[in-house]
């Protein structure tokens, strides 16, 4: 099972950017794909954007859309997250996820591996 790590949250003034990281420890196949979801506070996790590892096929939720990046480096089994024009709405903690497939999903029990989290705080 792939294991992953998040990385890069932080404290942020509105307008401004972050780029979060997860790591992933094992193989990654052409046929995994990951995707980054939110949880904030009193609220269900949400799904912010998905990438496929073999083809980088990414799609957004809308929110989203124009100001947030997914890409990966295969390389380096890496996913990132690039959150430009950051809102104060954007507050939660950001998870990265895994599975196999690579038919985009955006619920997320339709994930298996799951990092720990990294929270992101966006001040006014």
């Amino acid at each position: 099972q792939v294991q992953l790590v998040e990385s890069g949250g932080g404290l942020v003034q509105a307008g401004g950017s972050l780029r979060l990281s997860c790591a992933a420890s094992g193989r990654i196949y052409s046929t995994y794909a990951m995707a980054w979801f939110r949880q904030a506070p009193g609220k269900e996790r949400e799904f912010v954007a998905f990438i496929s590892w073999g083809l980088g096929s990414t799609y957004y939720r809308d929110s989203v859309k124009g100001r947030f990046t997914i890409s990966r480096d295969n390389a380096k089994n890496t996913v990132y997250l690039q959150m430009n024009s950051l809102k104060p709405e954007d507050t939660a903690v950001y998870y990265c996820a895994s599975k196999l497939g690579t038919v985009m999903k955006t619920a997320d029990y339709e994930y298996n591996s799951w990092g720990q989290g990294t929270q992101v705080t966006v001040s006014s």
